[in-house]
């Protein structure tokens, strides 16, 4: 069991968690993940590693509830257990001293962006970050990025804080102004990372994605997370979950990753209901 010690609500959908995972927070770096299990015969999702202290012995988890798990494990409060928690698992983030870089971040995945940027800047990079959402409440981890950004800009849809319109919007203006961008890594929704990639690679700018995939143990045996990178087959959990954004399918990625939606949408449906059950029961 693994003790949820902090809660602390982002935005309306997202959620930061602490969790005592004592021997995970000494062993993560950047770009790890974890494989949890909310309760018995519940599924395994992975979910990034935003940040870890060894010395209190826990790991930092931002969710997005947008799914019967992360819906699931959002209802958990302060004191309560985590069933399982694996990890840390995946490939660490490449961090190298390599000039000028931009870290892009859209919707939650600014949280799985937040402990790259910060190793780059560590590293001495000089480090511009776009942190994108839809909307103004959805914008998270602004001060967190600003606290290790030399630069940081923020995007929403819809206008309704600092620019509107999409981070590609920003980036493009960034690789236009004739500042040298070295690389470019980008976090969040696959139509993004696709966007960002499809961007970088006519300015010829080396880019990272990190896949967030279907997984189902993590550990390269289940075969779930399977992606097409340069005409190659790879495992997003063992092989990534980072790769060179211009090689990814995503195209091939992204019907893959619609496999389950109807299954999902039963799923969340059932829960709601379970949910509303309870609810009702309570009452009387």
């Amino acid at each position: 069991m693994y003790r949820i010690v902090r809660k602390t609500n982002l935005a309306p959908t997202i959620t930061r968690f602490e969790i005592d995972a004592p021997f995970i927070a000494k062993k993560r770096k950047a770009g790890n993940f974890v494989m949890i299990r909310v309760e018995n015969g519940g599924e395994r999702i992975p979910l990034t590693i935003a940040d870890g202290d060894p010395g209190k012995g826990t790991i930092t988890l931002i969710v997005q509830a947008i799914g019967k798990t992360t819906k699931l494990l959002c209802s958990r409060n302060e004191g309560d257990d985590i069933l399982d928690v694996v990890g840390p698992l995946g490939n660490p983030t490449p961090i190298e001293r390599i000039g000028n870089v931009v870290c892009v971040g859209g919707g939650v995945g600014t949280a799985e962006l937040y402990p790259i940027a910060r190793a780059l800047r560590d590293a001495g990079n000089t480090v511009t970050s776009i942190v994108g959402a839809r909307s103004r409440d959805l914008v998270i981890l602004e001060d967190d990025m600003k606290a290790i950004s030399h630069t940081t800009y923020v995007t929403t849809d819809d206008g309704s804080y600092g620019r509107k319109g999409f981070v590609t919007d920003q980036l493009r203006e960034i690789l236009d102004s004739g500042t040298v961008v070295n690389a470019v890594f980008a976090i969040g929704p696959l139509p993004m990372m696709k966007a960002v990639a499809d961007l970088t690679r006519s300015y010829n700018v080396h880019t990272l994605v990190s896949l967030n995939t279907i997984m189902v143990d993590g550990t390269g045996m289940c075969g779930g997370c399977r992606v097409s990178v340069g005409g190659e087959m790879k495992f997003a959990c063992v092989d990534g979950p980072e790769f060179d954004g211009h090689k990814v399918d995503f195209t091939e990625l992204m019907m893959r990753n619609r496999t389950y939606v109807e299954m999902e949408r039963i799923a969340d449906e059932r829960h709601r209901c379970k949910l509303a059950g309870m609810t009702q029961e309570s009452v009387r």
